[in-house]
């Protein structure tokens, strides 16, 4: 091999393996932690994918009954398999509470702190996880909200 080919091959490598770094954030970058946001609605897709896991939910705004599909962000499969979920535990069709902080840019996008699920509060391995929280019962029922509090 030539050394152009060595030059060339090593560009290729940093190319490739930036790529997956440059996909990852922080927190801070992308949401507003004091844009609370507590959201009912239905499951229409799941994506367990690396770095985060993605439940986007059908949010009815009671006032408008207009339709808006939101994606939270969860933390990544492994550390939510850690935290009990499967792939079973949120399904197409289900009804799901989701917490969370909204995107910055306020769009239909959110961090979710956690997830209840037939009445089930379950911690979501993301960034705004806290350890632990504080006084939460993870079996408690909550009341349900369509619009943000």
């Amino acid at each position: 091999m030539t050394p152009k080919w060595h030059v060339l091959a090593a560009l290729v490598g940093v190319i490739l393996l930036a790529d997956p770094a440059s996909s990852h954030h922080s927190f801070a970058a992308e949401y507003d932690q004091n844009k609370y946001v507590k959201l009912t609605g239905t499951v229409t897709k799941i994506e367990w994918e690396n770095p985060h896991t993605f439940l986007y939910v059908d949010i009815t705004d009671k006032k408008t009954a207009k339709v808006t599909n939101w994606a939270f962000e969860l933390g990544s499969p492994a550390n939510l398999a850690r935290r009990g979920w499967t792939k079973d535990t949120a399904k197409i069709g289900m009804v799901v509470t989701v917490e969370g902080a909204q995107a910055k840019n306020g769009t239909s996008r959110g961090n979710a702190r956690n997830v209840t699920i037939n009445g089930k509060k379950m911690a979501t391995a993301s960034s705004q996880e806290l350890q632990p929280y504080p006084g939460l019962d993870f079996n408690q029922q909550i009341n349900d909200s369509l619009t943000p509090q």
